[in-house]
């Protein structure tokens, strides 16, 4: 009892009982109507039936449509009322003004080097292809002269940023999807506030949600004591609205314009498996660049910046010497929901595609849609040695049910599913014949593919390249195959919840 009292009177409980007293109230005014039930009943089925038709018009992803319309003609009253709320809303002006002041900062700042794409196409046909479409839609340049360092495990990457943090002497810009007070933030915590002291920017970026139970409600303001410059993204607030799906999930440590991090890991104990392991060992991934393409996402953390803040800024581009070691090219991406562009989902495909001896995928999650689960078999038919790594410990069960949920069908056109004993793996990288790689933020579900900002890196014969192999390499032997045998054991009901779960699992 003592424990639901102090959920229930926490930010996330009052958040969500506010929440769930309008649904209440919503629903309250129906039963209020109810003595007009039968007109009530065809009126909304054919109202239902016009969004139905409605959604069938509209550009995006068939699976998300699919069970919209199931849920919409299932229950009318209450499909289209969570449609209205969810499902279909519209940019605001506010919020078109917003996301055309980012476009133009990134288009202004962000300026491919023709002799770079070039080169790229000289080398690669196809591989110029890829980069070209992150240049036009997203206006994110491909670049050389930049040295890439892969770490396989959050111990790795913490060792690291905490050196590199101690010789900041500019700027250091973070932003992150979770930020947890314990042994990690603190010591990075101290090193900021000491560096604030000295005259450096010092600006944190966190997801609300993300941090909902993590971190106190005031905490901008207690970081703004310390120097900090501190916001939290898309406040979790009681008011039904759509944009509460749209959270940040990107992850940016950037020191002095000149040395970029970004992959799986947050800034929490968990991820460097301190503390309480809950889901046995987490294994984590995490990639640095130091050169020319930390350009593109410092240009990138500060559109997010100044989309929270309303003051844009852009800072003079700084010109690197050459990076002794430095080979292949690099380009970093961001994703978001407003564009309706799925960046994350066309690089994927695209690496999948021009595959021509073996992809190999490491992700928490595989939530997928036909189209997706199309382009893995297919390449899997075609003799391509396609390898998916997810989690054998989960962090949330149902999730976990939904990625088992898409098992068989994959396992049944050739693709090899191999779960991580040891517990959990957040790592989101693909490798692709030694040649080309994906690290970043972006999971293989329907929240990171559509509803989340995200970014990432693609490289084409990096210098890390072979320490992704190595990572794979050494984390195959530690996890079991899947068989489609494993999957005809289950038994009837746990497989109809799985089907439901798959039906819906683009809403969920």
């Amino acid at each position: 009892m003592k424990g639901f009292l102090k959920l229930l009177f926490s930010r996330v409980g009052m958040v969500s009982l506010g929440i769930l007293l309008q649904l209440l109230a919503l629903f309250a005014s129906l039963w209020w109507f109810r003595d007009y039930a039968p007109a009530i009943n065809i009126v909304s089925w054919i109202v239902a039936w016009g969004f139905v038709l409605y959604v069938l018009s509209r550009t995006g992803n068939p699976a998300y449509k699919t069970a919209w319309i199931i849920l919409i003609l299932g229950f009318p009253v209450f499909g289209l009322t969570l449609y209205l709320l969810f499902g279909g809303a519209r940019l605001s002006k506010r919020l078109r003004r917003k996301m055309g002041e980012i476009d133009r900062t990134l288009e202004t700042a962000l300026i491919q080097d023709e002799t770079v794409l070039d080169a790229l196409r000289w080398h690669d046909p196809s591989a110029a292809v890829q980069a070209r479409y992150l240049c036009r839609t997203v206006h994110c340049p491909v670049y050389q002269n930049t040295l890439t360092d892969y770490f396989p495990s959050g111990e790795a990457f913490f060792a690291q940023v905490f050196e590199s943090l101690e010789r900041a002497e500019r700027s250091i810009y973070l932003e992150y999807f979770i930020v947890e007070e314990g042994e990690i933030w603190n010591r990075a915590l101290e090193i900021l506030t000491r560096k604030a002291a000295s005259g450096v920017d010092v600006r944190l970026l966190y997801d609300d949600f993300g941090c909902i139970r993590r971190l106190p409600a005031d905490y901008e303001r207690r970081l703004e004591a310390l120097g900090i410059r501190a916001k939290a993204f898309n406040r979790f607030i009681p008011i039904l609205n759509s944009r509460l799906n749209n959270r940040d999930h990107r992850k940016f440590l950037l020191i002095d314009g000149v040395e970029g991090f970004t992959g799986g890991v947050n800034l929490a104990d968990e991820y460097a498996n301190l503390g309480q392991l809950r889901y046995g060992r987490w294994k984590d991934a995490a990639i640095r660049l130091r050169g020319d393409a930390v350009w593109s996402m410092t240009v990138t953390f500060l559109s997010m910046w100044g989309y929270v803040t309303d003051v844009h800024e852009t800072p003079t581009q700084p010109v690197f010497a050459y990076m002794p070691g430095s080979v292949g090219y690099v380009q970093p991406y961001l994703d978001s929901p407003l564009d309706d562009e799925a960046v994350g989902r066309t690089v994927f495909s695209n690496m999948i595609t021009g595959a021509r001896r073996y992809v190999w995928i490491m992700t928490p999650y595989l939530i997928i849609d036909e189209a997706m689960a199309e382009t893995l078999t297919n390449a899997a038919k075609a003799g391509i040695d396609v390898r998916i790594i997810t989690p054998g410990i989960p962090d949330k069960p149902y999730v976990y049910e939904m990625t088992r949920a898409n098992y068989a069908p994959l396992l049944e056109g050739g693709v090899r599913i191999f779960e991580y004993s040891p517990g959990f793996i957040h790592s989101k990288v693909f490798l692709a014949d030694d040649q080309t790689a994906a690290v970043g933020t972006v999971n293989l579900d329907f929240r990171s593919l559509y509803l989340h900002f995200e970014d990432g890196v693609w490289l084409y014969r990096a210098g890390c390249l072979a320490n992704i192999r190595a990572d794979f390499d050494e984390t195959f032997p530690l996890c079991r195959e899947v068989t489609l045998a494993d999957t005809s054991r289950v038994r009837f009901p746990r497989r109809l919840y799985r089907s439901l779960l798959r039906l819906l699992s683009p809403l969920l």
